[in-house]
């Protein structure tokens, strides 16, 4: 296939969690194929690895397996933002552009930046009640609550969510895996592709400092949302569409192939 982006979620979510902006990039910017970061969504049932670089190797696997083939555009948020620069900087000429969201990364970042101590105590809430036909919706209310702004949608959002945690649900131990292959990461050089970095200003996750501060050292563009969350996705997929559209690819790199 001809896919002109690769969509990369973060902790325990899955392609399904793009939701509306999925089909609004593809409109107008290209083909996108989603894929699942091993123990989420499709994957759900494999182990997650407490690596970054076993990430990319697993969605570089993927990538090849349906068929898409470099130079990619890669748009990925959070934990998948690490993965994605992981990739670009051990396989150069696969990797065209990379979009950031609301991404954090050792040594640009402090912990208590990358994941907001006011937070802490909604997430252990959502860890504490992460399995259960009653506890679905406690967790992913308290996920919504800490990673959307927009609320005009919240029962919309807490059915669809819980019906996905229902289908495809990841375990307590492959979320802690994915949280420490998170915390671990610690990008080494600079990817040298064309890169694009946004940012929320009210994300209560993530210390929206973390990426002015990655867009800062590798010399990159930077956009921040006024109002959106975490889950910019979810809160504003038009504005996100524009951004990344808008920007484009800064340079063009000449036809790879997958390196071994």
């Amino acid at each position: 296939m001809t896919a002109r982006w690769i969509l990369l979620r973060g902790l325990t979510r899955e392609s399904r969690h793009w939701g509306a902006f999925a089909p609004l990039l593809e409109a107008r910017g290209g083909a996108v194929l989603p894929i699942d970061l091993p123990g989420n969504g499709t994957l759900a049932h494999l182990r997650s690895p407490s690596d970054v670089d076993a990430y990319v190797d697993a969605v570089r696997a993927e990538v090849q397996r349906q068929g898409a083939q470099p130079p990619l555009r890669v748009l990925a948020m959070s934990l998948g933002g690490m993965v994605a620069s992981a990739w670009a900087l051990r396989f150069p000429d696969e990797i065209e552009q990379l979009v950031l969201v609301n991404t954090s990364m050792r040594p640009y970042s402090r912990f208590y930046e990358r994941l907001r101590p006011a937070a802490w105590p909604a997430l252990l809430r959502a860890a504490w009640h992460w399995r259960g036909i009653t506890n679905d919706n406690v967790a992913e209310a308290a996920i919504h609550a800490h990673t959307c702004a927009r609320r005009d949608t919240l029962a919309a959002d807490l059915d669809a969510w819980c019906a996905i945690r229902a289908s495809a649900p990841v375990s307590r131990a492959n979320a802690l895996r994915q949280l420490l292959a998170a915390a671990r990461y610690a990008v080494r050089g600079v990817p040298p592709c064309a890169a694009l970095v946004l940012s929320s200003r009210e994300d209560r996750l993530v210390n929206p400092v973390c990426s002015a501060r990655l867009a800062q050292a590798w010399s990159a563009a930077h956009r921040e949302h006024p109002w959106a969350g975490h889950d910019l996705p979810h809160d504003d997929p038009q504005w996100l569409v524009d951004a990344v559209c808008e920007a484009g690819p800064q340079r063009a790199i000449a036809p790879a192939r997958f390196a071994p």
